[in-house]
């Protein structure tokens, strides 16, 4: 592409300055980790079956954020074979301590907790180290040149000293606290101010009844006192009833240059009625911590879309490009695989992406398919590709997909048809129901196709232009709830794929390309 970004500053944040929108980082970014060193920001999001994984964002005021790489960009640091949506990198937590970064996270597909670290995000990150303490969402703090680790084996939160570089465990494993009640104890993060060491975790499972709760102790090691005030943040309550914003939990403080607090947070929008299509995304909140008292999130223990609140100096970013020309060298940082993809079967050349079939279905659950994906971040937009199928027999094809995991996907396409003939088809993959819901045959002289997928609350429409984009015809309607995390299961929201399968696998399918915009 010749350039992911405008030339143009998007002007609205500086216009707007003392308020913001969330989510800050819209889409499949769930379980936000945060640090500041200096005035500039680094946080870390979950990425699962996916691949690059840990995307890393960089910001200089909080509401601003740029993806500037992946953490894990190597197979032999994020082995996912065989990895699902329920499957991968769990929870990520970023760290800093004497001129160090340091990446601690969870591969369930894996050999369990893990840690990488850098002097300089820009260059790349260790191989991992592998850790002895089990259970998920693991965590660092430093003190006095000891590091601790806290993660939730046995559905409580349990604290070691560990050798960070070496992943040695230096002192036995101490369970020092189990939460207020809540199911799911998890996301530990300690802080230490006012002589207390503060025990931040997420209670309730990652769904509607999500919160975040908080306690207290004069030792690292416990007892922990819980806030008479639990939960602290959670949209589980009449006040957050009718609020878009939900399932917020799986939080992490971070204190910025001025001495202002705040919280970046998982949370997810509902379309369609009680329906997420979009992930968990991360959202920012103000945090009042009085010296010796307990912190107080956004005066109530909720955010909302438009935080009217005192921002910190706003640093406006350009404006992301509608359209990806392919013109690159690399795919940008906002693409992604499933599992560890086969690199040969990707090619960027002449402006165009090309990618080289395998005989692997998108209903394959253990290979990586021949597809690439990036994020829905709207509910409202439109995404839109040209695309060529060459060197392709009976039962090939190459299009787009509106994917949340091998069973549920929509699908539309070119195709060689028994005939031999090439063909427009629309395809749904519900669970145990396949159906082709469109077929339209082509003409032999039309070679390029354009394929566009349009979402709202309630539906995605299906349409093509033969006429090199003057004119879209639409195909059908389909229902955005069947792809929701409620009805299709896991939890990695929805992804907009091209790719090419082919029974043979010689196919290939050339895209000149992408446009994403939201409506």
């Amino acid at each position: 592409m010749k350039s992911k970004l405008l030339p143009l500053l998007a002007m609205t944040a500086a216009l707007n300055a003392g308020a913001y929108q969330n989510p800050v980082i819209p889409g499949l970014h769930p379980d936000p980790s945060i640090v500041a060193v200096g005035d500039d920001f680094y946080l870390v999001n979950s990425s699962f079956c996916y691949f690059p994984g840990v995307p890393i964002y960089h910001s200089k005021d909080l509401v601003n954020w740029t993806q500037t790489g992946h953490v894990l960009d190597r197979p032999e640091q994020l082995p996912l074979d065989g990895a699902g949506v329920w499957g991968g990198i769990y929870a990520p937590t970023i760290r800093y301590d004497n001129g160090r970064f340091y990446m601690i996270t969870t591969n369930v597909s894996s050999r369990g907790n893990f840690i990488v670290h850098t002097t300089d995000p820009s260059k790349g990150w260790s191989d991992p180290v592998w850790l002895e303490q089990g259970g998920i969402d693991p965590s660092l703090y430093f003190e006095d040149g000891k590091c601790y680790m806290v993660s939730n084996p046995d559905v409580g939160i349990w604290l070691c000293e560990i050798d960070p570089l070496t992943g040695k465990t230096l002192s036995p494993s101490k369970r020092i606290w189990d939460g207020t009640g809540g199911r799911h104890p998890e996301a530990p993060h300690i802080y230490k101010k006012d002589g207390y060491y503060y025990l931040l975790i997420a209670e309730g499972g990652t769904e509607l009844g999500h919160g975040v709760t908080i306690a207290r102790s004069r030792n690292i090691d416990g007892p922990y006192t819980p806030n008479p005030a639990n939960p602290i943040l959670s949209h589980f309550n009449k006040e957050a009833q009718y609020n878009p914003i939900q399932g917020t939990g799986h939080a992490d403080f971070v204190q910025a240059p001025d001495g202002s607090w705040w919280l970046v947070c998982l949370g997810f929008r509902q379309q369609s009625g009680p329906h997420c299509l979009l992930g968990r995304e991360t959202y920012l909140a103000p945090v009042r911590w009085d010296e010796n008292a307990w912190p107080v999130v956004n005066g109530n223990g909720t955010i909302s879309l438009d935080m009217d609140v005192p921002t910190l100096p706003l640093h406006p970013k350009a404006t992301p490009a509608v359209r990806d020309d392919f013109d690159n060298t690399a795919l940008g940082h906002e693409w992604v695989w499933l599992r560890n993809p086969h690199s040969e079967n990707y090619v960027l050349k002449d402006g165009r992406l090309t990618i080289k079939a395998t005989d692997v279905t998108l209903d394959n659950s253990k290979e990586s398919p021949s597809m690439v994906l990036r994020r829905m971040e709207h509910i409202n937009f439109s995404a839109t590709t040209r695309v060529r199928l060459t060197d392709d027999g009976q039962g090939a094809e190459g299009g787009m997909t509106m994917w949340a995991s091998e069973p549920s996907h929509y699908d539309l396409f070119v195709t060689r048809k028994s005939d031999g003939e090439q063909a427009i088809e629309l395809r749904y993959r519900l669970d145990a129901l396949t159906h082709i819901e469109k077929t339209i045959p082509l003409k032999k002289s039309i070679k390029d196709v354009e394929l566009r997928i349009t979402g709202n609350p309630q539906h995605f429409t299906f349409s093509y232009s033969i006429d090199g984009g003057k004119t879209f015809n639409d195909l059908a309607l389909m229902n955005t709830r069947y792809l929701s995390t409620e009805t299709a299961g896991g939890f990695t929201g929805t992804l907009i794929g091209l790719y090419t399968t082919d029974p043979s696998a010689k196919a290939k399918a050339v895209f000149e390309y992408f446009d994403y915009k939201p409506l």
